[in-house]
């Protein structure tokens, strides 16, 4: 009998920036795009900048509250010490992305298309990836309060060294997902683990959780 493969890591692409010039924020403008720049200390809080694409570009210290990012597309772009306490970029997409050191409140990111993205030493309050597609998607070093990934596609996405309060799975596809050095506190929606990967620890942990889920009585 064929054996099953292992779990699959996370695929990162490196990230090409190259000749990079000091962007303008003033031109900074909805359904524009913006290519090879860099921006230090920006502020966009409250900017109308639905639909903007930007490619091989830097920010770092941005902050983004209440920035309206529907639609926007960013590849090949790092983030550094971004901060939003609401950060809307609902139907968004990342592709090859690093988002570092930074603080998200509540990230409306439902119906998000995610690809290569690497999310580091980051605090994140409610992410709503609620219909998304994450594909080679890693998290590593990160505190989350709530997780939805409901009705979600998930392939190749991995938590190493994160704390997840609340991890909503309703309806979600999952493959190769690696939940074994993630800790969390409950998880919504067992019935859609299929092609997540925990370690028997955390399996023993949840077990009083599967058997109240499947409606088993635990007697001594």
């Amino acid at each position: 009998m064929a054996r099953k493969p292992g779990t699959q890591e996370p695929r990162l692409d490196a990230i090409r920036l190259d000749d990079l010039v000091v962007g303008d924020p003033e031109a900074l403008q909805p359904h524009d795009l913006f290519e090879g720049l860099r921006f230090d200390g920006l502020d966009i809080a409250g900017r109308e900048l639905s639909g903007s694409q930007f490619r091989e570009c830097v920010f770092d210290d941005v902050q983004a509250h209440d920035a309206l990012l529907r639609g926007a597309t960013f590849s090949d772009v790092e983030f550094t010490r971004l901060n939003a306490p609401i950060f809307s970029a609902p139907r968004a997409e990342l592709r090859s992305v690093t988002i570092d050191g930074s603080r998200l409140g509540s990230a409306e990111l439902y119906e998000a298309a995610l690809s290569s993205v690497h999310i580091s030493s980051t605090k994140l309050g409610f992410v709503n990836l609620s219909g998304a597609t994450l594909l080679d998607v890693l998290f590593t070093g990160c505190s989350i309060d709530e997780l939805d990934l409901s009705s979600a596609k998930l392939n190749r996405v991995a938590f190493v060294d994160c704390t997840i309060g609340v991890l909503n799975m309703h309806h979600a596809t999952l493959a190769s997902v690696d939940l074994r050095r993630a800790e969390f506190s409950r998880i919504d929606g067992f019935t859609a683990l299929a092609g997540a990967t925990l370690s028997q620890g955390q399996v023993a942990d949840l077990a009083s959780a599967f058997a109240e889920h499947l409606g088993i009585r635990v007697e001594d």
